[in-house]
This record gives structure tokens, C-alpha cells and sequence, in this order.
């Protein structure tokens, strides 16, 4: 009778382990909290993504929403340089890329190149790194003279959905004070 159900214990865990973890095996922030996050920002919590780059940090106080998109900074340690994320719906794709604005850049011919798993794209003084996910597209930009193609890449490579802490580090301080 015993060995049903030792057999049966780790079918019936399957799932609860499978539930919560994203592509890079860490854990993806609770439902729940993800969903009031977002709705602080006012965004659908589809598009609230991150990403890790060697050197830079979150800007907290820059966290929200933006054109129907969530958006953040990333400082370098030394804050003399930045780049944002901005993650909204749509899709990108060979033959609409170089018809899709960059960024705030909307007066210059967008030249893009397919690189791995994302898009590089230029447009005058601006250059991108933009990750299709399914419905959403998270778009890695900075001034091309100040955040160089390596940093914009390694942005792009590390493009995931927030864990616990990620999602804290998201949020204001309970005192008020910026991150």
C-alpha cells in the first residue's frame, strides 16, 4: 500500500515547482504581488520585465508607466550613464522593424539588424536592443555616443520577468526615500 503513494508524492509536487519558475530556473514573483505592483504603475502586469547588466542598477524613482508601457532606468554604479526598458504589446518582426519608431526618435530612418533572439536598431544618436516576448516587445534604448552595443546586448540576454526581490527592488521604499 506504501509504494502508491511514495510514487504519487512527487507527481502531485510537479506542478507546484514547474508553476513558478522562468526560463533562467529562478523564481518568478508571486501572482499576486505582481499584479498589485502593476496596478500601482498602471500597467498590465505582462509587461513588467527586468533585466541585469554588470555595473548598473535600477533607478527606482523612474519605475511606471509611460505611453501604456512599463518603463525603468538602469544607472551605471558611477550614474553617469543610463538606459531604459520600456516593455509594451506589440510584436516586431523583419518587415516592420525599420517602420517602427525608436524610442522618441521619430524624424530618422531606423536601420535594424536580427541579432540572436533580439533586434539592434539605430536611429540617429539612439540605439536599441529589442526583445520580442509572444505580444510584447521590451526595448533596451540609450544614446549610442554613451551606453555602448556590448552593455545595450548583455541588457538584452538577461531580459526576464522579475523574481521576489527583483519586483522589491521595483517598488517605492516604505519610507519614501529613492533607491
Amino acid at each position: 500500500m506504501m509504494r502508491p503513494a511514495r510514487a504519487l508524492l512527487p507527481l502531485l509536487l510537479l506542478p507546484v515547482l514547474l508553476t513558478g519558475c522562468d526560463a533562467d530556473g529562478g523564481t518568478v514573483a508571486d501572482s499576486a504581488d505582481l499584479d498589485a505592483a502593476a496596478r500601482t504603475w498602471g500597467v498590465d502586469p505582462e509587461l513588467v520585465y527586468v533585466t541585469e547588466v554588470s555595473g548598473y542598477t535600477v533607478f527606482q524613482a523612474s519605475v511606471g508607466e509611460y505611453e501604456d508601457e512599463f518603463v525603468t532606468a538602469y544607472l551605471a554604479e558611477e550614474r553617469s550613464t543610463k538606459f531604459g526598458l520600456f516593455a509594451g504589446h506589440g510584436s516586431l518582426t523583419a518587415e516592420n522593424c525599420t517602420k517602427q519608431p525608436l524610442g522618441e526618435v521619430t524624424d530618422k530612418p531606423v536601420t535594424c539588424e536580427y541579432d540572436g533572439d533580439a533586434w539592434y536598431r539605430t536611429a540617429g544618436e539612439s540605439h536599441e536592443y529589442a526583445v520580442p516576448f509572444d505580444a510584447v516587445v521590451v526595448h533596451l534604448i540609450a544614446d549610442a555616443d554613451k551606453v555602448d552595443r556590448a552593455v545595450l546586448r548583455e541588457a538584452a540576454e538577461a531580459v526576464h520577468r522579475p523574481d521576489d526581490t527583483e519586483l522589491a527592488a521595483l517598488l517605492p521604499a516604505p519610507d519614501g526615500a529613492d533607491t
